[in-house]
């Protein structure tokens, strides 16, 4: 058995995976503040472990293009069955269906993002999609209560987009 420890890309992972996990951080804890059920451990988690699969399949001499996109390709596939665990469908009467969970899927997608994105140093790219993510979780919640309220003024909110 061969047994080799690089200090230096050691730390660089666990650099890596600090600041995905510290961009997902504020989405989760938005997140667990309006008592969803994903919040701050799950979004967190899901950066990490994004990035951590990235960085294993990053291409070196024992990894190629095509075994990394593999890679990248399961982690979107299984980041998809935790985001549809979020989704439900409430049923009440025949005009009565609700659909939640759907902007908890789409955020637990997308901070898989963000965390693929730390481990290819794509950081801007990262920042950007973790500043999106809590902007229209935060931002256009109250947009889309408005426009309901607008519409429906009598009918119970959804709050989850």
């Amino acid at each position: 058995m061969h047994f080799e420890f690089n200090l230096p890309q050691g730390a660089e992972d666990a650099i890596k995976l600090g600041v995905a996990y510290l961009f997902a951080l504020p989405v989760g804890w938005y997140r667990e503040q309006e008592a969803h059920s994903a919040g701050v451990r799950t979004f967190p988690l899901v950066a990490m472990a994004s990035c951590g699969y990235v960085l294993l399949g990053s291409p070196s001499a024992h990894m190629s293009m095509e075994a990394q996109s593999r890679i990248i390709q399961g982690l979107v596939a299984g980041i998809g069955f935790i985001g549809g665990g979020a989704i439900l469908k409430s049923e009440g009467g025949k005009s009565d269906n609700h659909v939640h969970g759907v902007a908890t899927a789409a955020s637990i997608w997308t901070t898989g993002v963000v965390g693929a994105s730390v481990a290819q140093n794509r950081y801007l790219l990262a920042a950007t999609l973790a500043l999106l993510n809590l902007f229209t979780l935060r931002v256009l919640l109250r947009v889309k209560l408005k426009l309901k309220d607008d519409r429906h003024p009598k009918q119970d909110r959804d709050t989850d987009l």
